[in-house]
């Protein structure tokens, strides 16, 4: 696991109480996360989430990944657990205007330390968000206390992957993307497993490349001017966002960085 000092939660809660997260969610849509609606598909799939099922969603953002499986998946209840209020306060809002407020909840928490009682949940939650916790010890330990035994831990995230990356490369990926720490695709099963879990899918699902070609191909095809006008207008800061995402694309097609997809059940 790669590791990088100066970056901590504070620095992720100003991404995403401020541009930053406005532009993301620009190029990804309100499910921040790589393959969106395909990839959340995907997850549940493979999890085998069930209708009247209960989760939670750890580094739920604004809860899209919530309100995808209640509509989707038909699960009775969601509480979502997220450290930056103002996503806690839209997701609040979101869920209100899409008529989900009676079967969701948020808490405003660290999702190694959510507070919520043990074995509350059928299921853990997670999408392309817990690259953003320093300690993966303990959030897999916090995920596997939430749930029941027999419950499901399902969560995709980014990885080092492949060739890896070499230190001068972690460094410059982690501090743009403002990743305390990067797991790897051997990583999370291992915690999986110390835990007290059976892992049952932990593999590459091969849309990180074709995704980050994607995101490139809208700013500078068609909406340069939305992601202009959420920086203000600094062509200076567009370019040196364009360059690291250059970057990103081109670790993505070399293998060292995917989207990990991995799936475990409390024993």
């Amino acid at each position: 696991m790669k590791r990088l000092n100066g970056v901590g939660l504070q620095d992720v809660q100003a991404v995403y109480s401020g541009p930053e997260g406005r532009l993301w969610e620009l190029l990804m849509g309100e499910q921040i996360h790589i393959g969106g609606l395909r990839s959340s598909m995907d997850l549940a799939g493979k999890a085998g989430i069930q209708p009247g099922m209960r989760g939670v969603d750890l580094c739920c953002c604004t809860g899209a990944g919530m309100r995808f499986l209640l509509r989707f998946r038909e699960v009775e209840h969601m509480h979502g657990v997220d450290a930056t209020p103002a996503m806690i306060e839209l997701g609040r809002q979101r869920c209100r205007n899409a008529g989900l407020a009676q079967r969701t909840e948020f808490t405003l928490a660290e999702a190694i330390r959510t507070g919520l009682p043990s074995e509350c949940a059928d299921f853990v939650w997670g999408e392309d968000a817990w690259c953003y916790v320093e300690d993966k010890a303990a959030l897999i330990a916090e995920a596997v206390r939430l749930v029941k035994p027999g419950g499901i831990i399902a969560f995709t995230d980014w990885v080092e992957a492949g060739p890896g990356l070499s230190d001068a490369q972690a460094e410059r990926f982690m501090r743009f993307m403002k990743f305390p720490t990067l797991q790897d695709l051997k990583g999370y099963p291992d915690l999986l497993v110390r835990n007290g879990c059976a892992v049952q899918t932990a593999e590459d699902t091969g849309r990180f490349a074709p995704c980050v070609d994607l995101y490139l191909n809208m700013v500078e095809m068609q909406l340069t001017y939305d992601a202009l006008r959420i920086i203000g207008f600094d062509s200076a800061v567009m370019e040196a966002i364009g360059s690291e995402m250059r970057f990103i694309q081109q670790m993505a097609h070399e293998g060292r960085i995917a989207q990990g997809l991995f799936v475990a059940r409390k024993l």
